[in-house]
């Protein structure tokens, strides 16, 4: 990597405080792109009572950032190799401050959609560099370990104190404010950020295969729309074509790539057990993560009746178990293992969610608090663990790779997660609204949604309002005890995949 600019050369670890600035100047600009992954959760309410929002557009609205993100990282990623990443740093902070303003002024659920994806298109500009700039500006394993996981610290906090901000600033000024809250932290960290950060190139880097760039875009984001709609339950034959799709781009894309003298993904990487074990990691973590904190985050707010800050706030379990799993983490993997500490993040994950499947209906929020608890410890120490070793595990001048892998898995667990069990959650909600003493429209709506069943309720009497909410809460909770199971499954089942991926006796140290 060539550098320019006030900051460090490549190869040396900057001199003195430096690099530690740097670092909490990247770790600002992840913590805001990271927020807006799960800040609307709280804002969902009053979004949908203003916009009139379906299920289907719910579940577009908050997990199309996420999705398109992932989708763009391993293109952006290539591109900041060319073009220079504080370059496309700044453009993609500018952008991501439009987008807001777009999202924040929407009149309709499209137009809300539309910001979002300019969201996720200005934020895959911007979130390459943070960890493979870590793997160059620190050069000594213990202070890049630290680092690391500081960085992982900050992009969870990012997704679950998301809530609660929004929860707040959504309370006082509503839904919108929840994007005018990006405008001001994007000025600033423009403006810091052209001062300070060096700029930095590839030195060998060729032109950018644009075939394979599309194939990886429409294919990952093809795979989503597939999961999404066939998790639903009544997929039509498009969703399959989608799907199907998909994977055969990726499928291409991956055989592309491995021809290539220059790739934008060097997929041989995954021939490394615990390079694939921690991709596959950070993707179950942030999918539990993201699917739990829209579904708790609905559960308070509907079932409960709390206020948006008031469910934000609950959610703070999480977010400081995941803290400190985070920080203690490169101790942990020191004294027990990479794999024990990637057996216990992802075994934390598991038991939040059998936890949660195995209380007894009406789920209580005491229950509901150690869940959030377990799986923040889970995610500090599975995330911090993986992309340590993803950086570790590959040669210097493939670490912006081996970041871009780790962000879009991170990404995408959050996307598909609010996809696939979302949709889940969905439709056995939808299945057990029965025996409701509504007719038409409102019968549709009531069943579409706990948001929607919310609303028609208001528009009852008494009696009736009570019974239709009583379902409505019964239904809810149901859906979650199954989907928790569903969940449960999957994540013991791809646990034990990614302990086994991991060699026995394997420590993060300068390269594998």
């Amino acid at each position: 990597m060539a550098a320019s600019g006030p900051g460090p050369e490549t190869g040396t670890s900057t001199v003195g405080g430096v690099r530690w600035v740097m670092l909490a100047v990247l770790c600002a600009s992840l913590l805001l792109v990271a927020m807006d992954a799960t800040i609307l959760n709280v804002a969902l309410p009053s979004l949908i009572a203003d916009l009139r929002v379906g299920q289907l557009e719910q579940l577009w609205i908050i997990d199309v950032y996420g999705l398109v993100l992932g989708g763009l990282l391993i293109t952006t990623g290539a591109v900041g190799d060319r073009v220079g990443r504080k370059l496309l740093f700044l453009m993609g902070f500018v952008l991501f401050g439009v987008a807001s303003v777009v999202a924040a002024t929407s009149q309709s659920s499209w137009q809300l959609i539309a910001g979002r994806v300019l969201l996720a298109i200005g934020g895959a500009m911007v979130m390459p560099s943070t960890l493979s700039l870590i793997r160059n500006i620190f050069t000594d394993v213990r202070e890049r370990t630290l680092a690391i996981g500081i960085w992982a610290a900050v992009a969870g906090a990012g997704a679950t104190i998301g809530p609660i901000v929004g929860g707040v600033v959504v309370e006082q000024f509503g839904w919108a404010s929840a994007f005018w809250l990006n405008v001001p932290v994007v000025v600033l960290t423009v403006a810091v950020g052209a001062w300070l950060l060096p700029e930095y190139r590839a030195p060998q880097s060729g032109s950018l295969d644009w075939r394979a760039a599309v194939l990886s875009i429409v294919g990952i984001v093809g795979l989503a729309w597939g999961i999404k709609h066939v998790a639903k339950g009544t997929p039509a034959p498009v969703d399959w074509v989608i799907l199907v799709l998909g994977v055969l781009l990726l499928a291409w894309f991956a055989r592309r790539q491995l021809a290539a003298a220059d790739p934008l993904l060097d997929v041989r990487l995954f021939r490394n057990g615990a390079f694939s074990a921690a991709a596959l990691a950070t993707l179950l973590a942030m999918l539990a993560i993201g699917a739990a904190l829209f579904l708790i985050s609905l559960w308070l707010q509907y079932v409960h009746g709390y206020s948006p800050s008031e469910a934000g706030l609950r959610t703070l379990p999480s977010a400081l178990t995941l803290l400190v799993a985070s920080l203690a983490t490169p101790w942990l993997m020191q004294y027990i293992g990479v794999r024990a500490v990637l057996a216990i993040g992802l075994g934390a994950l598991a038991i939040g969610f059998l936890g949660l499947a195995l209380s007894p209906e009406p789920t209580t929020y005491p229950v509901v608090a150690l869940v959030l608890a377990s799986f923040g410890l889970g995610d500090g120490l599975a995330i911090t663990a993986a992309a340590a070793v993803l950086v570790s595990a590959v040669p210097p001048e493939r670490a912006g790779q081996a970041g871009a892998v780790s962000e879009t898995n991170y990404e995408l667990g959050i996307g598909l997660g609010v996809a696939l069990l979302g949709s889940i959650h969905g439709r056995i909600f939808t299945e057990n609204m029965v025996g409701l003493p509504l007719r038409g429209e409102n019968l549709d709506e009531a069943r579409e949604s706990i948001g929607g069943a919310v609303e028609v309720a208001g528009r009852l009497d008494d009696a009736t309002r009570e019974q239709v909410l009583d379902t409505a809460r019964h239904a809810f909770d149901t859906a979650l005890t199954t989907t928790a199971y569903v969940s449960a499954a999957i994540v013991i089942m791809v646990a034990v995949v990614a302990v086994w991926l991991v060699p026995k006796g394997f420590r993060v140290t300068g390269s594998h």
